[in-house]
């Protein structure tokens, strides 16, 4: 399958074309043109590396047409090893589905996540890529794929076209194994195509459909010479027309179809560039009369194509239109295919001819549209794309101030010429106002010119009752001055400050109170010079809006500051403010909080027996006051779990368990209640042990850790990755590493390297050379991470622990083997006699012989042998005996008749803890003891003593 001629398969050759050799005729053409051109763009089959977008729309025409039918692939291919997905016109997959749901556990991210670019300039030839190049149904099998990776895949991908206009929308995509390749599949992915492209039809109305058909046949019966293009700028990412050329060219266009004339116009764009519009009339068949706009673009420009009816922004120039527009109003993309050529012909029953493009230059439709829409029509769609902006603009941050600007941002130009906001101190500390007409303070002074001739931002703002500002919030509605010069209100304010103001002929204001949940926080005044006509009832009702949805946005920010000071306060409390003493690392942390809001990262450092220590970093899904009281009760549990000495891959499984009930808890509550359940959480548990320099780790859905050797050298170690907290259901595994002495073993959350306007692997290449001084203790090691790692304005908290790693000195442990032969129980007592009289610690002789004589005659006596006895010599002396017996000891009094069961009575008395940790051997019973023996113990010996029953 996928052979060329005879038997010389792809593998063969594909390695004969990277040698260089002849392989014409021994490979179908499409993948052949794909492996040159990929070849020409400089890729390696190693090095195809695909970038990663998030700026997807998940929720676009596209994706609405192609869900019903992805349901039903999936359905069709229950159970079956096949990967189907849909990308966009860029090669950017937006959605995935698996016949086989677990295969989303084991595919690679590039393989399972939405939003990387599978285009041939990055891809090489795979389906994707191959299927937009070549713009027909392909199938690619095994060798045939560019790239290393894909080696062991197959798959049938096919473009998937907006069918008025022939544009390829995207791209649908079936992925499986080489020995499930049946034909039938071309098949099934041609009518899954197509039932998505008569989905995206439905979309479009009737309206637009009759008049693009006119249009093209009018354009199919024009003379060759009349072509102007066939370029596609509306489809083509490197067009060169940024939204901003786009809206200039759409605002324009409309003007045109309104006016209803035949005209050329010349548009300048940004930069010192231009285009030329031409306006001519067009007649469906049904008669109904529309306005065709060409656009005639000097290159590099290729034509921008676009369909939309009178006054309508296209769909692809204006993403922000309302989903609902006025009859009339609704807009579609427009572009030709690549190569068909886009005549600027006289449509049928027209006066007049077409006027060729002339010098360097292409061409094409612009807009179509219903001249009897009218201007009205065209200033209401205008302003309702305002107000759909202003819901993506307005409020993209919980910061007060910047709220407030982003609405001046908004009014100007579209609305206002300049824009002043005035707010009182109370509103930006996050308190409620209290008298707004004594204590506003000008915010924001934004307007088309840097020299606003206002007073400046950061003055506090004295104004009179009778104001239009002050009388805006008296009233709680909006004042419209139409004419400045005949506001003896406003002018009584300052009347030599309102000379100033007329004179930069500034005519017309529009005062509006900003009010969210019946609360007033603040004034936008809104003035216009330029246009000269005054402000209107439209333009009022347009600030109004603009203003209440600004007014939302900013009482939001306002309490978010307010509740961030508390929750910051709780999160902090919450968080180790200061770690216990151990010798087993030296360690250094930070907490950054998000600029959004407090989120739930957590961190801690454990000690555990035998001189080990626990490193943990957490994170809980989500921000604010839950976020972290549930970060405070994950981090308690996990320091309770811990003390069970349990190894991480169980601290994790007991974590998972308890994310599943808190989670189960909290959705049987009321509705009422403000609980929004924890819905993920992730962790990374770490144990080291100084006395074998080993550290064993195990994660949950959370970022590796760096690991610094003592050279330098920095590594992300490939630990196996398990499923966030809460999922359930899947075990969680462990690996293992040996981290010489000085190591640095440094945890950290996803908000360090997970930043909006860098990529992850931009991010890991800073922390890696961050990271790169094996001379810097933990504390500088955080200092510099903080400095070149953490973005300006965190999206989301950063927990960030370093650990430098320390061995204990070997000739501060002594191991003693013995079989289970109770007679080398004293031989036991002997030796460790000797070797606590080595490391000068006599005072404890008596205390460590009684204890280690109980937990050998324990371990003889109900375990299995062989037997392991260890001292280690640390803070403490900590007393080790193992065996290969799960059976744990009980603690329990024993009767004044019983003849036995006071060992361990006497094993807690001597020690300041003891305790059982369980192997993969069997266990290990240890009791740490002071170096210097505590008073109490030589009475707790003589009491255990009298306590035995006579004989």
């Amino acid at each position: 399958m996928g052979l060329g001629a005879g038997d010389f398969g792809p593998a063969h050759a594909r390695d004969q074309f990277l040698h260089g050799g002849p392989v014409e005729g021994t490979v179908r053409s499409p993948i052949l043109n794909s492996w040159q051109r990929s070849r020409s763009l400089g890729l390696t089959p190693e090095g195809c590396e695909l970038p990663f977008r998030q700026d997807i729309d998940l929720d676009g025409r596209l994706v609405r047409a192609a869900g019903p039918v992805l349901d039903r692939l999936q359905a069709r291919f229950a159970g079956r090893n096949m990967n189907v997905c849909l990308a966009d016109g860029h090669g950017a997959v937006l959605q995935r589905r698996f016949g086989e749901a677990s295969l989303v556990r084991h595919l690679a991210a590039i393989q399972s996540v939405p939003g990387f670019v599978f285009a041939e300039q990055f891809g090489g030839t795979n389906g994707i890529g191959l299927a937009l190049a070549e713009r027909q149904l392909i199938n690619v099998y095994g060798a045939e794929h560019f790239a290393e990776r894909s080696q062991t895949n197959a798959c049938a991908a096919i473009p998937v076209r907006d069918p008025l206009s022939g544009r390829i929308e995207g791209v649908l995509c079936f992925g499986y194994p080489p020995a499930e390749a049946d034909a039938a599949l071309n098949t099934v992915i041609s009518r899954a195509a197509g039932a998505i492209e008569r989905r995206l039809l439905d979309q479009s109305s009737m309206r637009e459909r009759a008049l693009l058909q006119a249009y093209l046949d009018a354009r199919s019966r024009a003379p060759a010479d009349e072509t102007t293009g066939n370029g596609q700028l509306g489809e083509a990412a490197g067009s060169g027309l940024d939204w901003r050329d786009e809206m200039i060219l759409k605002e324009k266009a409309a003007d045109l179809i309104a006016s209803a004339q035949r005209a050329a116009v010349e548009v300048f764009l940004p930069g010192g560039r231009r285009a030329t519009l031409l306006s001519r009339p067009v007649i469906s068949p049904s008669g109904l009369e529309g306005i065709v706009i060409e656009a005639v673009l000097p290159t590099p420009h290729r034509h921008l194509a676009v369909l939309t009816e009178a006054g309508a922004p296209p769909a692809a120039l204006a993403p922000q239109a309302p989903a609902v527009p006025p009859p009339g109003l609704s807009g579609h993309l427009y572009a030709p295919e690549p190569g068909r050529p886009v005549t600027t012909a006289r449509p049928p029953g027209t006066a007049g001819t077409a006027e060729p493009a002339t010098g360097s230059a292409t061409g094409g439709v612009v807009l179509i549209g219903e001249p009897g829409v009218g201007s009205y029509a065209v200033a209401a769609r205008r302003r309702l794309e305002v107000l759909s902006e202003a819901s993506t603009r307005i409020g993209t941050t919980l910061d007060v101030s910047r709220t407030a600007r982003e609405l001046a941002e908004m009014a100007v130009p579209r609305l206002a010429d300049y824009v002043t906001i005035d707010l009182p101190e109370a509103v930006l500390r996050g308190e409620e106002p209290t008298d707004l007409q004594t204590g506003l303070h000008r915010t924001v002074v934004h307007g088309i010119r840097a020299n606003c001739p206002f007073y400046p931002a950061g003055e506090r703002v004295a104004l009179l009752p009778t104001t239009p500002q002050i009388r805006c919030l008296t009233d709680r509605q909006p004042i419209l001055e139409p004419d400045l010069t005949a506001a003896p209100d406003w002018i009584a304010q300052d009347a030599a400050h309102a000379r100033h103001i007329l004179g930069h002929g500034i005519h017309s204001l529009i005062a509006v109170p900003l009010l969210a949940r019946g609360i007033a926080l603040g004034i936008a005044s809104f003035y216009r010079s330029q246009d000269p006509a005054p402000f209107g009832d439209d333009d009022r009702s347009l600030a109004q809006e603009l203003a209440t949805r600004a007014a939302i946005c900013i009482d939001n920010a306002r309490r978010f500051t307010r509740e961030h000071t508390v929750v910051l306060a709780l999160q902090r409390s919450l968080l180790p403010q200061r770690f216990p003493e151990q010798s087993a690392v030296e360690v250094a942390h930070r907490y950054l909080p998000a600029a959004s809001g407090v989120g739930g990262d957590w961190f801690d450092v454990i000690p555990l027996s035998g001189t080990r220590v626990a490193l943990v970093v957490g994170d809980v899904v989500g921000h604010g006051l839950h976020a972290a009281a549930t970060m405070g009760r994950l981090r308690t549990a996990a320091r309770n779990f811990a003390e069970l000495d349990l190894p991480p891959d169980e601290v994790l499984t007991h974590l998972d368990n308890l994310v599943g009930r808190l989670d189960r808890d909290e959705g049987t509550e009321d509705a009422s209640c403000d609980s929004t359940g924890i819905i993920g959480a992730s962790c990374l548990y770490a144990i080291y042990d100084p006395t074998s320099q080993v550290c064993v780790m195990a994660r949950s859905g959370h970022p590796p850790p760096a690991l610094v050797h003592p050279d330098g050298t920095v590594t992300f170690p490939d630990l196996p990755a398990g499923p966030p907290l809460g999922l359930g259901g899947l075990p969680f595994e462990t690996a293992t590493f040996h981290l010489p002495e000085g190591s640095r073993l440094v945890l950290y959350t996803d908000g360090l390297i997970g930043d909006r306007h860098r990529d992850v692997d931009t991010a890991l290449d800073q922390l890696r050379r961050a990271l790169a001084h094996p001379s810097r203790s933990p504390e500088d090691t955080c200092a510099e991470v903080v400095r070149t790692v953490v973005p300006e304005r965190p999206d989301d908290d950063i927990a960030l622990l370093v650990a430098r790693t320390r061995a204990l000195d070997p000739r501060r442990i002594a191991t003693w083997e013995l079989p289970a032969d109770p007679s080398l129980v004293s031989g036991i007592r002997a030796a460790v006699t000797r070797q606590l009289a080595a490391w000068g610690l006599e005072e404890v002789v008596f205390a460590t012989e009684l204890l280690l004589s109980e937990l050998v005659t324990n371990a003889i006596r109900y375990g299995n042998g062989p037997i392991q006895v260890r001292l280690l010599h640390d803070r403490t002396l900590i007393c080790e005996v193992s065996d290969t017996s799960s059976t744990a000891p009980h603690l329990r009094h024993a009767a004044s008749t019983d003849e036995g069961g006071r060992g361990l009575f006497l094993v807690a008395q001597l020690a300041q803890a003891w305790g059982t940790r369980y192997t993969a051997d069997g266990k290990v019973i240890w009791a740490e003891c002071a170096l210097e023996p505590p008073g109490g113990q030589t009475d707790a010996t003589e009491r255990y003593f009298d306590d035995i029953p006579a004989l």
